[in-house]
């Protein structure tokens, strides 16, 4: 039976799987300001996504969990850098700064990606490629309002959520290549499995005090408050598993492209949520900067000529989130 398109299905499954990355960002806030590291809160959302998208393949299609020893090492890089290395700077960075601003910086990666085809791999641009990356420079010192004594922003965030662009970028180029052989979904629980190992390597898992998840942590709501392991399971489930299956649902009925465009109002609904739920309050210029950087990404989008294979859709699309 032939799959019909239903663009209009698409549009709303990227835009719910924006949502839910964005909600996720304020909650990993929330996490991190109770104590728990960035380390561990990485290695908790990698290995309770790697374990649900496991456990929910080997029951529905257990087929798609099959990979060869010669993807071993591919995998291992993918997944310690496109997953478990971009989430980590990712909550360093919004541990820092506020999470819309976070998120401006890491999306830049379609700029980084760009270039890199053209210097690298030689591929032809189209010359709007040059104002997405003037776009994106000027946003970003806008957004780091750095006539003010050299940046509003902290330097050790600003430089982990560009570290994290970079890696986010290494993630998408090593995802288009990967789904040339093999099929997304595949890829991407793998991905998380190796970001789980690299975890429990890095931080091994004795040296967690586990009693920590039971703490309770106030959720800026009143006096409303809520146990930690409670924001870890949103983070892992809602913040992780859900909006990556929406992501792969959208792309049964959106072109790559049109999605990753789509997945651009993250940062937006990001920046509304953590305004409405932990008063993070941009500046004018800052909201500005954001725009400008955005408007470049979306040029840098769609700066290439030579058709991209399917993404994998931790958007913009993040982890990072």
């Amino acid at each position: 039976m032939t799959r019909v398109a239903r663009p209009a299905l698409g549009y709303a499954l990227t835009l719910a799987a924006a949502a839910f990355f964005a909600v996720n960002g304020t909650v990993s806030t929330l996490a991190l300001d109770a104590g728990i590291e960035p380390t561990r809160l990485t290695a908790l959302r990698c290995t309770g996504a790697a374990l649900a998208l496991v456990v929910v393949l080997a029951v529905v299609a257990p087929g798609r969990l099959r990979v060869t020893w010669r993807e071993v090492p591919f995998l291992a890089v993918f997944g310690v850098v496109g997953v478990a290395l971009t989430q980590f700077l990712y909550y360093v960075a919004i541990g820092r700064m506020p999470v819309g601003i976070a998120l401006v910086f890491e999306m830049t990666a379609p700029v980084f990606i760009a270039l890199y085809v053209w210097l690298v791999r030689r591929e032809k641009v189209r010359s709007r490629l040059w104002l997405a990356l003037l776009l994106s420079l000027s946003g970003l010192v806008f957004v780091a309002e750095v006539w003010q004594d050299g940046g509003s922003l902290d330097v050790v965030g600003v430089g982990a959520a560009l570290l994290a662009a970079l890696c986010l970028a290494t993630y998408y180029l090593m995802g288009e290549r990967g789904t040339v052989t093999a099929d997304p979904v595949t890829l991407t629980c793998w991905s998380f499995v190796a970001a789980a190992v690299f975890w429990a390597v890095a931080a091994p898992w004795w040296r967690f005090d586990a009693a920590v998840l039971t703490e309770r942590v106030p959720l800026s709501v009143g006096s409303l408050q809520a146990p930690l392991w409670l924001l870890v399971a949103w983070i892992v489930l809602l913040g992780a598993v859900v909006p990556f299956w929406l992501s792969i649902s959208a792309l049964r009925h959106l072109a790559p492209t049109a999605a990753g465009l789509v997945a651009t109002v993250e940062p937006v609904f990001a920046s509304v949520v953590a305004w409405l739920w932990v008063e993070q309050v941009l500046s004018g210029w800052q909201v500005l900067g954001g725009a400008v950087v955005l408007t470049g990404i979306v040029l840098a989008q769609t700066a290439r000529t030579s058709p991209a294979p399917t993404p994998l859709p931790e958007t913009p699309a993040a982890l990072s989130s």
